[in-house]
């Protein structure tokens, strides 16, 4: 998000640990290498889904007033012929005053507040083991995660993760997205929870942000919320693609409903 000045106005595997093992110390690097073989699989499982993503975006006053708004319900879907797409459900008129929506931003809602950390990406980050934590009762391993270097037009996730010790999964992140960005752009903290729903991977259902954004020439407040709902399986026997990949002809989706989130 970055801030704009017109005419005075700113817009801007999984390893149980239980019983006698309870209470010892993992190896931190076993850890992270069968976390992200899991993560892997989910990331892959997740593309053959579909799933209604909406987005709540709120700017506030010194009081937590809402001003402007900004709202987008979109529906994560396969084609005819088998392409993933998002297909826009509701998209009413922005009425955002002092923030502006980036392509940063957008990079973010799709790939960084959903955060998913494959075997393919954790040579992108510093991993560091903090112990042993409860997200929900759940057991968790904590770990924090940053990048080791950044790429010119590459978004990263930068912040605290906790993993499943049991499945082996992300439940839980807390941070922001990072990048290489012009002077000026500023992005919010928030907290991505996940919950399992089919019985084997836990998938993204509900991401929140409240912080301050501090601009140059003023600070900003937002509030905003992200939930991931109605996942269905796909059912294919061809492979899935993304964008304009070619693939055979495409499958009717399975109509078994999900168990929707609890937030």
């Amino acid at each position: 998000m970055r801030y704009l000045a017109v005419l005075g106005m700113f817009l801007l595997a999984g390893v149980p640990v239980t019983g006698a093992d309870a209470g010892k110390d993992p190896d931190p690097q076993e850890i992270i290498k069968r976390f992200a073989a899991k993560e892997a699989e989910f990331a892959k499982a997740r593309e053959n889904y579909t799933y209604r993503q909406t987005v709540k975006l709120t700017e506030l006053d010194g009081g937590g007033n809402p001003l402007g708004k900004y709202e987008l319900v979109e529906d994560i879907v396969f084609s005819a012929d088998g392409k993933r797409t998002e297909k826009v459900v509701r998209a009413p008129m922005a009425t955002l005053q002092r923030i502006l929506l980036t392509p940063e931003d957008e990079a973010d809602l799709r790939h960084v507040q959903p955060f998913v950390l494959t075997t393919d990406q954790i040579s992108l980050y510093d991993i560091q083991y903090l112990g042993r934590q409860k997200v929900d009762e759940v057991g968790c391993f904590a770990f924090s995660v940053k990048p080791k270097k950044m790429e010119k037009g590459k978004r990263y996730f930068e912040g605290q993760i906790w993993v499943d010790d049991r499945d082996l999964q992300i439940v839980k992140t807390f941070g922001k997205g990072v990048g290489i960005v012009k002077k000026g752009n500023e992005f919010p903290r928030f907290e991505t929870y996940r919950e399992q729903i089919d019985g084997k991977y836990w998938f993204p259902t509900y991401t929140h942000a409240d912080d301050t954004l501090h601009f140059p020439e003023y600070d900003q407040r937002i509030s905003m919320t992200v939930k991931y709902q109605d996942y269905k399986q796909f059912k294919s026997q061809t492979n899935i693609t993304f964008g304009d990949e070619a693939n055979d002809s495409g499958k009717k989706p399975d109509s078994t409903p999900a168990t929707p989130p609890k937030k």
